[in-house]
């Protein structure tokens, strides 16, 4: 897995709910996290800790590496390799930590073509560094494979041919038996060296997800995220947009592991129960926030959804922590009381909220208040002090481009960074970024912003989000706050 924090609410609650639909129950067939009843077959090599390890009934035990949990493949010896949301697989660390303990127990599983297999599952990735394993396919022997299927034939054909026999009771030849051992040991022997590789769309597997299903995926998910998560379509990737120069350096991951070995542990006691699914994890599972400091806010507000970017500074670094957005009657009532949700462990309750003059006048997000005071009197009724620092009109288009592109090339006073797991759409929306020209020049493309959604243009794919990170970065690079210049960066009245 890629990180242990998107195993624990992604991929492992959806896992053992298949796994109870198909009959497979906790505490008798399997057991996720804790040594193994007595009655369970001993797995050939016993693991040291079986913290981290699911026990199977038959004795298989199958262990969870994420890689952002250093050392969590040393000294291991797999027989197989089963490599979920590959997309978001870092390749170097696979490589060089993971793939070289693949080297199995050949006294025991060496005649079995699927020891030290390896199975590749992904959406189809939208970055370049995600693209890691689509390079198989040029690897795949077509002709090879021909021979696997058209072997599978024969082998069922020639058992069909057999229990046909056995119904009419009529004896089965020598030479059926034989040549059916010969299939078997050829199969056997073209697998261990076969690479396979396929792109399914979810429309093949219409009759198991249901027509409701790819409905609802297309209502809820953005177009870009449906075409590769859902059709498994190829995209490409514009090299010459708004953030031209952000990189993949410039993507964190940040988990405090200890917070979510708690969680684990309660996941684990109770792996097949709802309430004991980890859905609404909160700050205390983020390592990279201080929480002895203030929380920088910078916003967008529009009728249809408003968006709050979340950032610390960092010495050069400025990590972008977290982004929240509401849509349609979700207002910025709830936006506000979702970041104190989040935050209400934060120890600092200090908000350095970034504004320029599209905050001040009209309000059509909530009531006759302007946008600044109902945010500052949300944060005030939850408990939080606000500092808000006025940065004046909007910063130029050219500008702008010019002071963040500089930025994430380390030209400026500060680098941001984005934690990945915690801004998925910001990121997304940020690489869609495109630029356009006209009579004004230079600008980021907003064309789309103020149109009505429809199901192929989701709101949270256009500009909104990244207009409130351009707030953000720009207040903390030209507005660095510290607590004895608060006093003197009052706001506007």
């Amino acid at each position: 897995m890629p990180t242990f924090k998107h195993g624990l609410t992604n991929t492992l609650p959806g896992l053992l709910a298949a796994w109870k639909r198909w009959g497979f129950i906790n505490g008798i067939h399997y057991v996720v996290g804790r040594k193994p009843p007595k009655s369970f077959a001993k797995p050939i090599t016993e693991p040291h800790d079986y913290e981290h390890v699911i026990s199977f009934y038959n004795g298989s035990i199958a262990i969870i590496i994420s890689q952002d949990r250093p050392g969590s493949s040393n000294s291991l010896t797999l027989s197989w390799l089963l490599v979920d949301e590959a997309k978001f697989i870092d390749y170097d660390k696979l490589k060089d930590e993971t793939l070289p303990a693949n080297g199995g127990i050949k006294s025991h599983f060496g005649h079995h073509s699927f020891n030290h297999s390896i199975m590749i599952l992904s959406d189809m990735p939208q970055t370049k560094r995600g693209s890691w394993f689509l390079h198989y396919r040029e690897k795949m022997d077509a002709d090879l494979i021909a021979a696997i299927e058209a072997t599978v034939y024969e082998i069922w054909r020639i058992k069909s041919r057999i229990r046909a026999l056995n119904t009419s009771n009529s004896p089965v030849p020598d030479y059926l038996k034989n040549h059916l051992r010969r299939l078997d040991r050829s199969l056997n022997q073209m697998r261990s060296v076969a690479v396979y590789y396929k792109e399914y769309s979810s429309i093949e597997n219409l009759q198991l997800l249901g027509e409701n299903y790819i409905k609802q995926m297309k209502r809820d998910l953005t177009p870009l995220t449906f075409q590769t998560s859902i059709l498994c379509q190829r995209i490409g990737i514009a090299k010459d947009g708004f953030y031209s120069s952000m990189k993949e350096r410039h993507k964190y991951n940040a988990s405090d592991f200890a917070a979510l070995d708690t969680v684990w542990q309660q996941f684990a006691a109770a792996p097949d129960s709802l309430d004991s699914r980890p859905s609404a994890l909160d700050c205390t599972m983020d390592a990279d926030v201080n929480p002895l400091a203030p929380l920088c806010i910078g916003m967008d507000y529009n009728a249809n959804i408003n968006w709050l970017v979340v950032g610390q500074p960092s010495g050069k670094r400025l990590n972008i922590v977290k982004s929240f957005y509401v849509k349609f009657e979700r207002k910025l009532p709830e936006l506000v009381a979702d970041f104190c949700a989040y935050y209400a462990t934060h120890q600092n309750k200090t908000v350095v909220f970034y504004y320029d003059s599209t905050a001040l006048g009209g309000n059509y997000a909530v009531n006759d208040q302007d946008f600044r005071w109902v945010i500052i009197h949300e944060f005030e009724r939850h408990g939080w002090r606000v500092e808000d620092v006025y940065l004046g009109n909007p910063m130029r288009h050219d500008e702008k481009y010019l002071l963040i592109n500089q930025g994430f090339a380390g030209k400026q006073r500060l680098m941001p960074f984005f934690n990945r797991q915690n801004n998925d759409d910001l990121i997304l929306a940020i690489q869609a970024a495109g630029v356009s020209r006209g009579r004004l020049g230079f600008r980021k493309d907003k064309a789309g912003e103020k149109l009505a959604e429809t199901e192929e243009d989701r709101l949270e794919h256009r500009t909104d989000g990244t207009d409130a990170f351009d707030t953000l970065y720009i207040g903390c690079e030209k507005f660095p706050y510290t607590e004895s210049a608060s006093l003197n960066i009052g706001g506007v009245i």
